[in-house]
């Protein structure tokens, strides 16, 4: 229990704190994130810019704020687009059995064998690099490992005696699967997509990074790191501190996961 509250709350108070400057960042910053002042350029850290300034002369705190919204606005799509179609996939797949879970699993372990973010960077071409276009991507990307744990709970609940008395008692299947089946692919679901919501944040500034995210202007941590790379020696703050936010988030959602696991997973509470 001991190792739940501290993941719970360190991983709790990290998000609640993205969070926090999400939502704050979508209605004020200390300064235009857009705003150009080569008058300003390449400050440090100060009274005046807590944060510093990056090439242009735009605050690096507000941007980071404004960056912060973009992330999670991003990874909050993606695992809804992922959770939804994941689990209507993985429903259809390890109910119905035979010849469609056949053909259903042959497409998405093709998918599966592909990396997500080689995967996510071909869809691109397709979606184009914008915003939605990253959120289509890291959906169609991450939804086949989403189908296939939907499956295995369906399949391994299918031939359970309470599904079977369902049946019998004259239940519809739809009844059956979204009564008795569906709440039990919840908690596994729940801990995968919060891990999920770090690999769509990492894959977004990854991508935003290699230039093919939300294009410039608009700060995102991703390419807030790749426009800081040429000033590494002369203002290392530009890449230290998107790179920190990344990293404490990463760290939150890992921790929160890791909660929510021992929390939700009866053998995790069983070593307890």
């Amino acid at each position: 229990m001991r190792k739940f509250s501290y993941n719970a709350l360190i991983g709790g108070f990290l998000i609640a704190t993205l969070l926090i400057v999400a939502l704050i960042g979508t209605v004020w910053t200390p300064y235009n994130p857009l705003q150009l002042d080569f008058l300003a350029r390449l400050e440090p850290p100060s009274a005046l810019h807590w944060l510093g300034t990056d090439e242009f002369g735009r605050d690096v705190l507000s941007r980071i704020m404004v960056g912060a919204g973009a992330s999670v606005w991003i990874g909050t799509l993606t695992v809804s687009f992922t959770v939804v179609a994941g689990t209507l996939i993985g429903l259809v797949s390890g109910y119905a059995r035979g010849l469609t879970d056949g053909l259903i699993m042959a497409v998405n372990n093709a998918l599966l064998a592909f990396p997500g973010i080689l995967l996510a960077l071909g869809l691109l071409a397709v979606f184009g690099a914008n915003q939605y276009g990253i959120i289509f991507a890291l959906g169609i990307a991450y939804t086949p490992s989403m189908a296939r744990l939907v499956r295995g709970v369906v399949m391994t609940l299918r031939e359970s005696e309470f599904i079977e008395a369902s049946k019998l008692m004259g239940n519809s299947e739809f009844y059956t699967v979204a009564r008795h089946i569906l709440p039990n692919c919840l908690a596994p679901m729940s801990v995968l997509a919060t891990t999920m919501f770090g690999w769509a944040i990492l894959s977004e500034s990854a991508l935003s990074f290699l230039g093919l995210g939300v294009p410039p202007p608009a700060p995102t941590w991703g390419n807030m790191l790749a426009a800081g790379r040429p000033f590494i020696e002369q203002a290392v703050w530009l890449g230290v501190f998107p790179g920190l936010c990344i990293a404490l988030t990463l760290l939150g959602i890992n921790l929160l996961g890791d909660a929510l696991r021992d929390r939700l997973d009866p053998r995790m509470r069983g070593l307890k």
